[in-house]
């Protein structure tokens, strides 16, 4: 009996070490957004729990900058400046001026991993295509600049995305949320860009996303939740559910479970899934691998901050 119990202590310490040991990386995380306002701290507890421990923290709009950057700070995790598409319409043509100000007031921030969320929406109804346009290219020239990738939101819009990768070039960076055709994904991937998968993937109906997940190379992929949005299949509900009251709110500590997906989908272990896909993150973000060697390196000599 006793044999027994120290065998199960033992298998157990080692399931722990092994926890311990995977490191996940969510490469977008709205942790600003106002569904965290109640249990933000909670929220990053549970995520370091299960695993992940680092967030890229993309802004919406101009009067977020301050505050990603700050949480940033305060959580030690990483963050990037831009303005959604969706948000276009109602941003100030001067908006650019405070992103492009930002980016150079904070060029030298190791916090600083992108120029991001951008990109253009061609899926929801009543906005300014135009407008989108000019603040995509925009901002795309504003990361040249600044020698940062992009982090692009990408919805019924790959090839238009694509048309003004080719006319303002960038250091690439991840296309968020990728649903598009697997031509249009080597299109990506041949600029440098890595996809992002998320929630979606958990749907046994997203055919052609489980389909990407499968076939594209490992070196191609990233994992996110964009939470609070997009979440997986366990905790989606329906439009009559959420209107009598249910939530369906995702978080950062719902990584691992989606992660599971895809190691099923490609006939790979979890750890490995979760080097791969930390080590695509840190190649197409280089300030990221920086702050992460940074963090290593301050937690082996034992030195507190989050700098």
């Amino acid at each position: 009996m006793g044999c027994a119990v120290s065998n199960a202590a033992a298998m157990q310490a080692r399931r722990v070490r092994h926890h311990r040991s995977v490191t996940w990386i969510d490469t977008h995380c709205h942790l600003d957004a106002p569904e965290f306002d109640a249990d933000r701290s909670a929220v990053l507890l549970r995520a370091r729990a299960a695993g992940v421990n680092m967030l890229v923290l993309p802004a919406v709009m101009a009067a977020h900058f301050d505050t990603v950057r700050e949480l940033a700070h305060v959580h030690d995790l990483a963050y990037a400046l831009g303005i959604h598409p969706l948000y276009v319409d109602s941003a100030a043509d001067t908006d650019l001026g405070r992103l492009a100000e930002a980016l150079d007031r904070h060029q030298a921030d190791p916090r600083l991993v992108a120029v991001g969320e951008i990109g253009l929406d061609h899926f929801v109804p009543g906005l300014d295509p135009a407008r989108q346009e000019r603040f995509y290219l925009a901002q795309l020239k504003l990361a040249r600049v600044a020698g940062l990738p992009v982090i692009l939101h990408v919805r019924r819009s790959a090839d238009a995305l694509m048309s003004g990768l080719r006319r303002v070039e960038v250091r690439g960076g991840i296309a968020h949320a990728f649903n598009g055709s697997r031509v249009q994904a080597e299109a990506f991937i041949g600029r440098g860009f890595a996809l992002g998968f998320g929630g979606a993937l958990s749907f046994d109906r997203a055919l052609q996303i489980r389909r990407l997940a499968a076939d594209l190379p490992g070196s191609a992929l990233v994992l996110e939740t964009d939470a609070p949005d997009i979440p997986p299949q366990w905790l989606y509900r329906t439009a009559e559910q959420r209107a009598a009251g249910a939530t369906s709110r995702n978080e950062p500590a719902e990584l691992p479970r989606i992660a599971q997906t895809l190691a099923a989908l490609r006939g790979q272990g979890l750890q490995d899934i979760a080097a791969l896909t930390a080590g695509n993150a840190r190649r197409v973000l280089p300030a990221l691998d920086l702050l992460m060697k940074t963090q290593r390196l301050r937690g082996a000599s034992g030195v507190s901050g989050t700098g």
